[in-house]
Order: structure tokens, then C-alpha cells, then sequence
């Protein structure tokens, strides 16, 4: 099937964590710096690759818990190729919005698939507690997409918290896990990474549940003031002809 060749329609970006401001600074500053061979893809696949560099040091911690220090060294470099790739087009002139947006967005499914697959065959974390994780961070990014596509905004964070924020978090929690994988809490204990997963589980299904129903109200609002115009303008348009064809016939009337 061919790729239609019209532009894409343009999408917001609404980024409203912690961090963005200053980050978004920072980008810049760095993006400016690169070497040209430092391009947007080389910076998408460094992110990948990291991702799943940051997945295999999960999965050594069967090895040793030297490998939260390798989950922190990948996360870094998944924040610097995954900020960086836009940012680098953005600063070069060179932007291709919908290549961009696609191929960003498919090495986010398949690098947090890999990160998760990591962590469920570690000891970190039970694999049920990951696939549930997995599967309420695609209900988000299904959520995301069809926002982007019908409302025309792309949102990157909630309630404060983005991926920049996701991922300090994360590498502070393997940290952590690399000097007591356990916690205890209401007198059992638990898997550091269970809580941590299933706090992060609820957090994007209420992340998914409010934004579905913002984004419904909104488009549901917006379509019913289109049908009312729509509707006053089919009404105005009737009155108008039936003017007119009272007119015709008065002046028909007359002539006879």
C-alpha cells in the first residue's frame, strides 16, 4: 500500500513534567554540540539499543547486582538518544514529522517490551507483576496515539511525571534493589520491584482511565457544536429557500 505524500497534519506536544523545562534547555544546548555524523538515527537506534542494554542488566542481576550499575549506564544512554533524536532534527532544520513520530514511537513499544522481558526472567520481579506492567503501559501509548490522531495533542507526561522522570526512578529503584531487593510492608515481605510495578501499573491504568475520558468529552463536545452549526446553517439555508419560493409564486400569481 503506498505512502500517501501529503504533509501530516500537525499535532501539540504538551510535555508538562518536572523536569521538561529545563530539560528541553539542555537538549538544545547539547544538540547544537554533536558532531553531523551524530545524526537522528544513529541517535533513535542508540536509544533502542540502550533499552535493551538496560533489559540484559535486569536479567544479570542473576549473575550479580553489578548489574543495577549497568540498568543506570543504559538508562542514561536511552535518555540521550531518545531526548536527542528529535531535538537534533528540530536544531538542524531537518525534521520529517511523520517518519519521526512512527519510528520513535514503534523503538518506545519494542525497547520497554525489551526492558520488561528483562525484568520478568530476573530475580528482581515476578513475571505476572511485569506482563501486567506491560500491558497497562501499551493501554497508555494506544491511548496516546489515538489522542494524537483525533485531538491533535500529543501528551508526554502526567501529573507531573514523564520519561526522564521514569527513568530516574527506575535507575534509582535498581540501585536500591542492588542493595536489598526486598522491602518490608505490613509485616510480609516483598519484591522491591513487585511494589514498584504494581504502583506503576495503577498509576498508568488511572493515567489511561483519565485521559480517555478527557479525550472523549472533549472530541464529543467539539463534534456536537460542529452538528449544531451544521444544523443552523442547514435551518437558515431552508428558511432562505422557502422565502424565495413564496417569492416565486406571489410573482407568478401576479403575472397571471
Amino acid at each position: 500500500m503506498p505512502v500517501p505524500t501529503a504533509a501530516a497534519p500537525a499535532h501539540i506536544r504538551e510535555h508538562t513534567s518536572v523536569l521538561a523545562s529545563s530539560e528541553k534547555r539542555l537538549l538544545i544546548w547539547i544538540a547544537r554540540r554533536l558532531p553531523r555524523w551524530l545524526s537522528s538515527d544513529v541517535l533513535s537506534a542508540l536509544g533502542f539499543a540502550a533499552m535493551a542494554g538496560a533489559g540484559a542488566s535486569f536479567a544479570a542481576f542473576r549473575l550479580s547486582r553489578a548489574g543495577a550499575i549497568g540498568v543506570a549506564a543504559c538508562l542514561f544512554l536511552n535518555w540521550f538518544g531518545d531526548s536527542l533524536d528529535g531535538t537534533v532534527a528540530r536544531v538542524r532544520h531537518e525534521e520529517r514529522p511523520r517518519y519521526g513520530f512512527y519510528v520513535d514511537h514503534v523503538i518506545d513499544l519494542a525497547g520497554t517490551a525489551v526492558l520488561l522481558a528483562g525484568l520478568a526472567v530476573s530475580p528482581l520481579m515476578h513475571s505476572a507483576v511485569a506482563l501486567i506492567l506491560l500491558a497497562a503501559f501499551l493501554l497508555v501509548s494506544a491511548e496516546s496515539y489515538l489522542a494524537t490522531h483525533a485531538a491533535g495533542v500529543f501528551r508526554l507526561a502526567f501529573l507531573g511525571v514523564g520519561p526522564t522522570e521514569l527513568r530516574i526512578g527506575l535507575s534509582a529503584a535498581a540501585l536500591a534493589a542492588a542493595h536489598s531487593p526486598v522491602v518490608t510492608m505490613a509485616g510480609r515481605e516483598w519484591l522491591l520491584f513487585d511494589v514498584v510495578g504494581g504502583m506503576a501499573s495503577a498509576g498508568l491504568l488511572c493515567a489511561f482511565a483519565a485521559s480517555a475520558v478527557r479525550n472523549a468529552s472533549n472530541l464529543r463536545n467539539a463534534d456536537s457544536a460542529v452538528l449544531e452549526r451544521r444544523a443552523q446553517t442547514l435551518s437558515q439555508s431552508g428558511a432562505a429557500g422557502g422565502v424565495a419560493v413564496n417569492a416565486d409564486r406571489i410573482s407568478t400569481q401576479r403575472h397571471r
